[in-house]
């Protein structure tokens, strides 16, 4: 079969270093063709290339037998390549019909308000395709404005826009990132009725199980490089982590047994059992979305009020009011939005992680000159934080080594408990082992984990002790040795317990 899109020997340097280095890839007529890699692999840099967003150093495009216009996303689109990337871009105060046209709604026939109703009618008609209502739109509302839309529903309306375009090749960037199990399944039926009509879909995703499900072929990029195309029926998980890590990953979660210590932190509801997390040991909250463990961590850190709960920090009762105080007892946080409340983006590496230091780095009212660079260089070492200078902005990193940036903060501040929410979601595999061995040499350094992950295997293999929400209140302690995803999920919905 002649190939959709042909790549041969695509090359983007960034400052001397290969983003990518004569990666050759081709796509055919109604594939789904996944690319997988470590963060920094070159994976998001090839999208952009296709989409115009970036020119290529050198290599050769063709797109349906012909030259592809570089450079230029006006030119990608007019060809037939969109790209849907991880932060949306539609415009919210705008209807979902108004989205999928804008700036081109002279495609549609008529005037006034016949071209209107034109255009609700393709839209119903385009969301109904996608999630299998043929008769309607999906439940998808056209003329709800975006911003009432959940974000599965606004997914909807970004492929329903490329397709309004007629596009014969769809970019999508960590599509499931935010998603739920029930919401990706629906995503990926999507996608499955997208290849019956012939489009082609290049899918970027850190989760690999999800990859083996829905994509024909995958190919394997690591330091820019490719490594293999495979057919997905020859595809294993330890054949794809072997090819973007260059090694075999036997053991997903290398947890090393913690010895617990003294107790640091003592969580005490008016409702429901207390939470116990001592030094030198890894404690777990795993439940639902929505069932209140984020708020709870939220609460220990003072960043939540919750009247109801009752703190003791080393055997002392405490009520942090306020993040600071928190800091002062010895608390730090990864939360789960890193980028929102963990790290101030436009900021230097060394700078970001001096934040919460800087009343040791004070010199009268300024900081001392060179102390967030001399604080940070061991940790970014210790860390394995890959990046050009200290003093980069932290928004150019990969989202593993942001994620290193937060924790290194901490480390900094030599907080003796560390709160972990979500600590691996949108980060690749390799920057997963990185972050499951920096939790093992924080439990040897005699601190203590508060581990929240909605992964049920990674929670549960990465925890000695482990809590279960459900409803905003704490209902099991298990011994992680002893659980499984079954009985977790047995306390989270109430059906044992």
């Amino acid at each position: 079969m002649e190939s959709l899109l042909s790549v041969r020997g695509l090359v983007k340097r960034y400052a001397g270093v290969h983003a990518l280095a004569g990666v050759d890839l081709d796509v055919c007529p109604g594939e789904v063709h996944a690319i997988v890699g470590e963060n920094g692999a070159g994976k998001t840099t090839f999208l952009k290339i296709l989409s115009g967003a970036l020119h290529p150093d050198a290599g050769e495009l063709r797109f349906g037998g012909a030259p592809l216009p570089l450079g230029s996303p006006r030119a990608s689109e007019s060809c037939g390549i969109v790209a849907i990337y991880q932060e949306f871009t539609l415009i919210p105060a705008l209807t979902a019909t108004q989205n999928i046209f804008l700036g081109h709604e002279t495609d549609v026939a008529g005037h006034g308000a016949a071209r209107r109703s034109a255009m609700r009618t393709r839209s119903a008609r385009l969301l109904g395709d996608l999630l299998g209502d043929t008769a309607g739109s999906g439940g998808v509302d056209p003329e709800r404005p975006v911003r009432e839309l959940s974000v599965p529903e606004r997914q909807m309306v970004e492929i329903a826009r490329a397709l309004s375009r007629e596009s014969r090749l769809i970019l999508m960037d960590e599509p499931t990132a935010t998603l739920t199990a029930q919401e990706t399944a629906r995503l990926h039926d999507a996608v499955r009725r997208l290849r019956t009509r012939g489009v082609s879909v290049l899918y970027i995703s850190h989760r690999l199980e999800e990859v083996l499900s829905v994509a024909d072929r995958v190919t394997v990029l690591r330091d820019g490089r490719r490594v293999e195309t495979v057919a997905v029926e020859e595809a294993t998980l330890d054949r794809l982590i072997r090819g973007m890590v260059g090694r075999s990953i036997s053991e997903r979660y290398p947890k090393e047994a913690g010895r617990a210590g003294g107790m640091l932190l003592e969580i005490r509801p008016s409702d429901g059992l207390a939470v116990h997390v001592r030094a030198g040991e890894v404690v777990g909250l795993a439940g639902l979305v929505g069932s209140g463990r984020t708020e709870l961590v939220r609460a220990v850190f003072g960043a939540e009020r919750r009247p109801d709960l009752a703190f003791a920090w080393c055997g002392r009762p405490v009520r942090p009011v306020a993040p600071r105080e928190a800091i002062r007892l010895g608390i730090g946080m990864v939360p789960e939005d890193r980028q929102g409340q963990g790290l101030v983006p436009g900021l230097g590496v060394d700078v970001n992680i001096a934040l919460p230091n800087l009343d040791r780095l004070r010199a009268g009212w300024l900081p001392a000159r060179g102390g967030p660079r001399r604080l940070a260089e061991p940790l970014i070492r210790d860390l394995r934080i890959r990046l050009a200078d200290p003093s980069q902005p932290v928004r150019s990193l990969s989202g593993g080594n942001q994620q290193k940036v937060v924790l290194a903060k901490w480390l900094a501040r030599r907080s003796r408990l560390l709160i972990l929410d979500e600590p691996t979601r949108g980060i690749d595999v390799g920057a997963k082992q990185e972050m499951y061995r920096l939790m093992n040499q924080l439990i040897r350094d005699g601190k203590g984990v508060l581990l929240i992950s909605s992964d049920l295997p990674e929670v549960i293999a990465m925890s000695d002790r482990l809590y279960v929400m459900r409803r905003h209140r704490v209902v099991a302690e298990l011994d992680a040795r002893g659980a499984s995803p079954e009985t977790v999920m047995a306390h989270a919905t109430g059906l044992r317990g």
